[in-house]
């Protein structure tokens, strides 16, 4: 959803790292040799319960020369002041930890949205590096496959995020599981679940299937989000129910949004800009219904203007 919204509008896009492809590419070569030598397993295993007795070792021998000196009253609390610095050295090093897998993840994000957004079209720009396709299915397999790699290697939000992505370019690929992946994700809760539940409305309003289309957009009003506003959603029910022929729930919907959306004052009692959906919505209405659109209280005068 990419996201007009909570997705967020994600702009700097990080490039992919030949060299950094290369080194994992190594890396994981040797792991895989390694999980396939039992002696090799057994050596590394080794080697971590010494560097581990090295270490304790070491903190005992330091603890004892340190309470030596102080007397034996106070061991205790040398030790316990001991561990608590290695309780901490040990949270330090969680927090950096997450702060490089939080960086990793956004930067593997980045990628997958670069080739979301890529341009399509018969030749690629003369001296473009940006990912660029020739058509929108290769563009969808090929984000489908960065948004599983995102999706099956970090948490959360990154996960849903790209589950979403990945069910929005199924639309393309393969429409009936793209419904259901939708489906899925709008069951749950938070700012994916808005943006799932307003494919999935669009995704049945392109496929005819009004009632249901109707449906969600119904529901997207109740939820009253700021990502995709009453106003919005409002806007598609009502372009939706002109469709299926019911010109008067239309007209109505229509002007009820415009004329409060004329109607509205800030805190200081002066009119607030009209949104793109209520002009959006007053020319619909006059589509739908010239009488009801000339009904309509005048749009607020801008300030300065008399």
């Amino acid at each position: 959803m990419r996201n007009s919204g909570r997705l967020t509008t994600l702009e700097a896009v990080a490039k992919f790292a030949v060299s950094a492809i290369i080194h994992q590419f190594e890396r994981s070569l040797l792991c895989i040799l390694a999980r396939g030598n039992p002696l090799a397993k057994y050596k590394k295993k080794r080697a971590r319960e010494l560097k581990h007795d090295r270490f304790r070792d070491a903190t005992i021998l330091l603890a004892d020369r340190l309470a030596d000196k102080v007397g034996d009253h106070r061991k205790q609390i040398l030790y316990g002041l001991i561990g608590l610095v290695i309780v901490a050295i040990g949270i330090y090093g969680i927090i950096r930890w997450r702060h490089k897998h939080a960086d990793e993840a956004a930067a593997a994000m980045g990628r997958a949205i670069a080739i979301n957004e890529a341009e399509v079209g018969p030749t690629a720009p003369p001296g473009s590096r940006d990912p660029f396709f020739t058509s929108q299915q290769e563009r969808s397999e090929r984000a489908i496959q960065e948004f599983q790699k995102v999706a099956a290697k970090y948490g959360e939000p990154y996960r849903t995020e790209a589950l979403f992505f990945i069910a929005s370019n199924e639309l393309i690929t393969d429409r009936l599981k793209a419904e259901t992946d939708l489906q899925n994700l709008a069951n749950g809760s938070g700012d994916v679940a808005v943006l799932a539940k307003y494919a999935l409305a669009q995704a049945k309003e392109s496929d005819g299937a009004l009632d249901q289309a109707a449906a969600h957009y119904s529901q997207l009003v109740a939820m009253n989000s700021q990502l995709v506003t009453p106003e919005s959603a409002n806007l598609r029910l009502a372009i939706v129910y002109n469709k299926q022929g019911k010109k008067k729930e239309a007209a109505d919907i229509l002007f009820n949004m415009v004329s409060a959306a004329r109607g509205a004052k800030d805190k200081d009692g002066k009119p607030l800009p009209e949104s793109a959906a209520s002009r959006s919505a007053a020319q619909e209405l006059l589509k739908v219904d010239p009488t009801r659109h000339a009904q309509l209280p005048a749009p607020a005068t801008p300030l300065g203007l008399f």
